[in-house]
């Protein structure tokens, strides 16, 4: 049996997505710029696909543009927003904890003329509003702070931090990686005050190749690539439709599921929490109002490439952090203060819909039976 709780590097593309995006494909397969039928036809089905994302978002549809992905989003957001607004100051902030995509971006901004400031995280991985808030000032032109981090589950009130934030500059920006919640919690960019949200479409079931950005009215992004303006210039060139017409419909599917596919995380969570806690020396670093579909644990004294290894040839799948990381130390466990073994023992299981308790049993049956052999070696 074959268990694949690596949800949170990619999903299983639903059938009903996947047939969505191969109609597009052979059927409706028309260029949306073109001003033929075939044209109008591709047209009205990527503004079908617009709504539906810009609906779950409490959003309009012309403040939606499709990406390529989430990590083209994140640049976009923190490079054109800095950008953007760069004669009002020269400062961003973000967290220690972000996503690379958003890391890198802030660091070459720093390489050009910006300053950059990290905010730790609290103890269970989450960033507290009052020290966001303190590092803002009036040269702050950017605040980049992700919803659910990718490696541990933990949330960002990103309401309280908008809130907090702009007690001390009203004209800042800011920007949420949702790449991890959309779908699964809700996302609401105008009721948190937030100015740019960045999402993906492989993490809930949707292809790869396919995310959005949400962009409120009266924001100004400069865009990276130049072409012939689609997506509000921000991602010019031919659309993928059919991307974009998979991932408007498995959205729908998610969250109009979204209440049962939550108690599904919660037991599965449980479950699992309940039996590493059996386990001796196992340590869990998610927290425990994290989301539940991400549970990152630490094992005694064994790498977490060599766990890795060992439940693949069992056919279950996991990772040791964010796919993007490709092995590399987590920098979002070290920036919480854990110890170098429990960093470099670290395991991530994340779920999706499709997961069950049976699944749950039996990968802790194997990674029980793989500690004891593991540390006889």
């Amino acid at each position: 049996m074959e268990i694949y709780f690596d949800n949170s590097a990619t999903t299983r593309v639903s059938p009903e997505a996947a047939r969505r995006a191969l109609e597009l494909m052979t059927e409706e397969y028309g260029n949306p710029s073109s001003l033929h039928r075939r044209g109008f036809l591709a047209e009205q089905a990527l503004a079908q696909a617009r709504g539906e994302i810009a609906r779950i978002l409490g959003a309009e549809p012309e403040e939606v543009a499709f990406t390529s992905c989430g990590s083209e989003g994140n640049n976009l957001a923190v490079i054109g927003g800095a950008m953007a607004a760069r004669r009002r100051g020269n400062k961003v902030v973000t967290t220690a904890v972000e996503h690379e995509s958003v890391l890198a971006p802030v660091r070459h901004l720093s390489e050009n003329g910006f300053e950059a400031v990290y905010l730790p995280p609290r103890a269970g991985g989450a960033v507290d509003p009052e020290e966001a808030a303190a590092a803002v000032d009036e040269k702050t032109v950017l605040l980049s702070v992700m919803h659910v981090n990718s490696e541990t589950g933990a949330v960002n009130d990103l309401r309280a931090i908008a809130r907090a934030a702009r007690r001390n500059n009203p004209r800042l920006l800011i920007h949420a990686d949702c790449v991890q919640s959309f779908g699964k919690l809700p996302v609401s960019p105008k009721s948190w005050g937030v100015d740019f949200v960045t999402l993906s479409g492989h993490k809930i079931h949707a292809p790869k190749g396919i995310g959005a950005i949400y962009a409120a009215k009266g924001s100004r992004l400069l865009p990276l690539c130049y072409g012939s303006g689609q997506e509000r210039g921000f991602h010019p060139g031919t659309e993928n439709t059919p991307g974009a017409c998979a991932f408007g419909l498995a959205a729908r599917q998610m969250w109009e599921a979204r209440e049962e596919n939550m108690a599904r995380f919660r037991q599965l969570r449980e479950r699992l929490t309940e039996k590493l806690r059996e386990m001796p020396g196992v340590c869990i670093n998610s927290p425990p109002d994290g989301a539940p579909y991400i549970v990152n644990l630490s094992l005694p004294g064994i790498p977490s490439e060599v766990m890795i290894h060992y439940l693949e040839r069992r056919e279950i799948y996991v990772s040791g952090g964010s796919a993007c990381a490709k092995g590399a130390r987590s920098h979002v466990l070290t920036a919480m203060g854990l110890s170098v073994d429990r960093v470099d023992g670290a395991l991530r299981v994340s779920f999706c819909r499709e997961n069950t308790p049976e699944e749950v049993d039996e990968f802790c049956r194997w990674l029980a039976l793989g500690l004891e052999e593991l540390a006889r070696k």
